[in-house]
């Protein structure tokens, strides 16, 4: 059959740089990781590339590409620092690219009213180290947190491993500008740390992975920095169950701690071996790391007693400065860890509180009986699992990778839990919508993004497809 396209590729490109005055605009032979800030350029199903990538500076540039993408019915694929673990801003073919990047300026930090203004680009890590600088800090730290931008943890409501005590971005984003597909900038929330005029449409587009709007500025909680002493410690335990249960007891003690981060055996000795320690040795099946802000002596006799109460041992707390960072890397490494010579794919689960135990033992009896090679770890603090798949370098993913994680999957919702804590969604999950949300509450979504996005411009394929 013949077809008559209205309009080229060259007729695209030439609106866009028409309607970008302060961006810029990348196609052909410019589409190259070299000259632009994206590594997402092609699409990762058909390998073919995006018709342009557009590095916006100014609200006025994400409004003319929406606009582009409406004469001409194109997708939009917003992304924003290019973190994403779960295909949530890999290139569509015939897609513009919009990349937020360069909208990188902090625009207030407010002792006063304790909140931060940001554009979407900029890097979590670097607007904490601002606050830092005025006595506050934003608290989300998601393991990405020196890399990652604000525009991308406020699409997928990232997490981190302080959530524990500091809740994920959602509980600490106070308000948004957001770019509709029609091409209207509207204000959601605002300045305020109480609201309940209206809808909650701030919590709507927060994880909503730029399928209802592209997010433009953000508007933070920023907290005081803790007065007194801290510690960092790490305890091991014989069994995973018995660290399951030590974590329980320490989030229902009053301790409120800052981080309980658990880590399996294979893990350990993978992280020793990367970093040169010798923290494994001859110990048990778990490490708990833990972190306890502006402790007293009551802190640390309660901390004791449960720790004691579960049996564990080669227990290590660390108050000098240095010692402490040097725990934390050995948590932040774990990825480099494991990852050494292999390929890896990471997985997002939660699941209720007490059933932690029970999800991590079952993953690592999945890796035995599939003869995958398995490492586990995961927030303790929060219920939130991440196993890490590993096979050598060069090798094709194997089979029973897709099987390990449909039955991951399977386990996870058995047990009452979410098959996504903070990755998001992406393309990698979608297909599990009606699995995780049922039928009518999937048909609710769809019907949210109809009405914000009725051309289905924004980002197709991904959260509910």
């Amino acid at each position: 059959m013949s077809m008559f396209p209205a309009f080229s590729k060259a007729d695209i490109v030439a609106d866009l740089r028409e309607m970008v005055t302060s961006g810029e605009v990348h196609a052909d032979d410019e589409l190259t990781v070299e000259k632009s800030t994206s590594t997402h350029l092609t699409d990762p199903t058909t390998n073919e590339k995006a018709i342009a990538l557009v590095e916006a500076k100014t609200t006025a540039d994400v409004q003319g590409v929406l606009a582009v993408a409406r004469r001409y019915h194109i997708a939009v694929v917003p992304q924003s620092g290019g973190t994403s673990l779960v295909a949530g801003s890999e290139g569509l073919y015939d897609s513009i690219l919009l990349s937020t990047d360069k909208m990188d300026r902090i625009l207030e930090i407010n002792k006063e009213d304790a909140i931060a203004v940001v554009e979407p680009g900029v890097i979590n890590g670097e607007l904490d180290r601002e606050a830092r600088k005025r006595g506050l800090f934003y608290a989300p730290d998601p393991g990405s947190k020196p890399i990652s931008r604000i525009g991308g943890n406020v699409a997928t409501n990232a997490g981190g491993m302080s959530g524990v005590k500091y809740g994920a971005t959602r509980d600490n984003v106070l308000g948004l500008k957001v770019v509709l597909a029609d091409g209207r900038e509207i204000e959601v929330g605002g300045r305020t740390y109480k609201q309940s005029y209206g809808y909650d449409l701030t919590h709507l587009f927060i994880g909503s992975e730029g399928t209802l709007g592209i997010v433009t500025e953000v508007t933070v909680k920023l907290m005081p920095v803790p007065i007194g002493d801290s510690i960092v410690g790490v305890a091991f335990f014989e069994e995973m169950h018995d660290l399951a249960r030590a974590v329980h007891d320490i989030r229902m003690s009053g301790v409120y701690p800052t981080r309980l981060e658990a880590e399996d055996k294979k893990t350990i000795a993978a992280t020793d071996a990367y970093e040169g320690t010798n923290f494994g040795g001859a110990n048990g099946g778990a490490m708990l790391m833990f972190e306890i802000d502006m402790v007293t002596e009551q802190t640390r006799s309660v901390v004791k007693g449960i720790l004691d109460k579960h049996r564990a041992f080669n227990v290590h707390i660390a108050t000098e400065r240095e010692e402490q960072d040097h725990l934390r890397k050995l948590r932040n490494d774990m990825y480099a860890s494991v990852g050494q010579g292999k390929s890896l794919l990471t997985e997002d689960m939660v699941v209720p509180l007490s059933k932690l135990g029970e999800m991590i033992d079952y993953v690592g009896d999945l890796g035995e009986e599939l003869g995958l090679d398995i490492y586990v770890a995961g927030h303790a603090g929060d219920g939130n699992v991440h196993p890490i798949i590993a096979w050598p370098n060069g090798e094709a993913m194997p089979e029973s990778v897709y099987t390990a994680v449909a039955r991951m999957f399977e386990k996870t919702l058995e047990l009452g839990g979410m098959i996504s804590g903070e990755h998001g969604v992406g393309m990698s999950k979608s297909g599990w919508n009606n699995a995780q949300l049922g039928d009518e509450t999937d048909y609710l979504q769809h019907q949210i993004k109809a009405l914000l996005d009725p051309m289905n411009l924004l980002n197709p394929k991904r959260k509910i497809d």
